[in-house]
C-alpha cells in the first residue's frame, strides 16, 4: 500500500535512460517540479525484460501515483506499436525513497490489435506494485458519451489550488509550500467541520509542456489520477485529521490516446465506504467536455485511533 499523498520533487540525479532522446528538448519552459517527474521517467534498461528507476527525493512513504506512472513507462518501452487504453494495478508494500526500484516487464500477448504487459516493481528484492497494461490501435466504431460535470473555469481567481486547501484542512501552513509537478485548482471547497458530499470536483494541468512522447503524456496523467482521489472517500466525514489513508488498487481506462497539453477536470466521488474501504469513481474531462479517461480505485481508510489487526 501506498500513501495518497504528494512530495515536492526537485531536479534530482538521475541516471541517463535509454529511451532519453524525449527528454532532449528544451526544458526552459518547464518549471523544476514538472522537468524533475520528467527525469524520473527515464528509466535505465538493463535488458529487454528489467528497468531501473529512481524514485525520487522525499520524505516518508513513496507516492503511489509515481510507482504506477514509472510502471506504466516500463511497460510502455517494451511496446512496438499502440498506444495505452487500460490498466488495472495493485499496491502490495510501502515504497521507500531511498531504494532503487527494479521494474520486471513480462511480454504477456503481442496481438494484432492488443498488446499485453504486466510489470512487477520491486525494492530491495520486495515485489511492492503489481501492474496489468493493455495497449491497441485505434479502431473505429460506435461512439457515445455522457455530459461532462458542469465546473468553473480554470482560470477562475477564485479557485483555490490544491496545496492551500490541504494547508487548511490540515491546520499545517508548511503544506502550502509544497510545489508539486501538476497544477491543481479545487472547485469544491471544504471547510473544516462541516461535512461535504463524497464529491469533488479539480481542475489539473502539468507545469509546462510535456514532450509529443505518448508513453510520457500516459506517465504523467496515470501520476496525476492518483492526486486528489482517495480523500473524496473523506467529505461526508469531514475526517481530513482523524484518518490514515493508503491506496490498496488503481484502475485507469483510456478512452482517447493519452495527452496532458491543457487542463483536464477531475471528477470524482465515492458511492460507498465500509469496513475501512471505500470505492472512488472519477473522469478526466477537457475544457471542451470530452472525456479522456475514467479512473476508479480501492482505498483502505483507517482511524488514527485504530491499531492495525495483527
Amino acid at each position: 500500500m501506498t500513501c495518497a499523498g504528494v512530495f515536492m520533487i526537485s531536479a534530482p540525479r538521475l541516471s541517463k535512460g535509454y529511451h532519453g532522446s524525449a527528454m532532449e528538448e528544451d526544458e526552459s519552459e518547464l518549471e523544476p517540479e514538472l522537468a524533475g517527474l520528467l527525469r524520473l521517467f527515464e528509466l535505465t534498461r538493463i535488458d529487454d525484460a528489467h528497468f531501473e528507476g529512481d524514485p525520487g527525493p522525499g520524505e516518508g512513504r513513496l507516492f503511489g501515483g509515481m510507482v504506477a506512472a514509472q510502471s506504466v513507462v516500463a511497460a510502455g518501452r517494451t511496446v512496438e506499436s499502440g498506444q495505452i487504453h487500460s490498466l488495472h494495478a495493485y499496491f502490495l508494500r510501502p515504497g521507500r525513497h531511498d531504494v532503487p526500484l527494479w521494474f520486471e516487464v513480462d511480454r504477456i500477448r503481442d496481438g494484432r490489435t492488443f498488446t499485453t504487459r504486466r510489470v512487477v516493481a520491486r525494492q530491495g528484492g520486495e515485489a511492492i506494485f503489481n501492474l496489468s497494461a493493455s495497449f491497441t490501435q485505434p479502431e473505429e466504431s460506435i461512439e457515445h458519451q455522457d455530459p461532462a460535470p458542469e465546473a468553473p473555469d480554470p482560470m477562475d481567481p477564485s479557485l483555490m489550488d490544491w496545496e492551500s486547501m490541504r494547508a487548511l484542512l490540515h491546520d499545517n501552513p508548511k503544506l502550502a509550500k509544497i510545489k508539486s509537478p501538476i497544477e491543481v485548482k479545487v472547485c469544491d471547497t471544504e471547510t473544516p467541520g462541516e461535512p461535504q458530499p463524497a464529491r469533488r470536483r479539480v481542475w489539473m494541468r502539468p507545469r509546462g509542456p510535456i514532450p509529443d512522447d505518448p508513453v510520457l503524456h500516459a506517465g504523467v496523467l496515470v501520476y496525476a489520477s492518483d492526486r486528489t482521489f482517495l480523500g473524496t472517500a473523506a467529505r461526508p466525514h469531514n475526517a481530513w485529521r482523524d484518518v490514515v489513508p493508503a491506496s490498496l488498487d488503481h484502475a485507469v481506462w483510456f478512452h482517447h490516446p493519452p495527452r496532458f497539453d491543457d487542463w483536464l477536470l477531475y471528477a470524482s466521488h465515492s458511492p460507498v465506504a465500509h469496513n475501512a474501504r471505500a470505492i472512488i469513481l472519477g473522469g478526466l474531462f477537457t475544457r471542451a467536455g470530452v472525456r479522456v479517461a475514467s479512473v476508479a480505485q480501492e482505498g483502505l481508510i483507517r482511524l488514527r485511533s485504530q491499531k492495525k489487526p495483527k
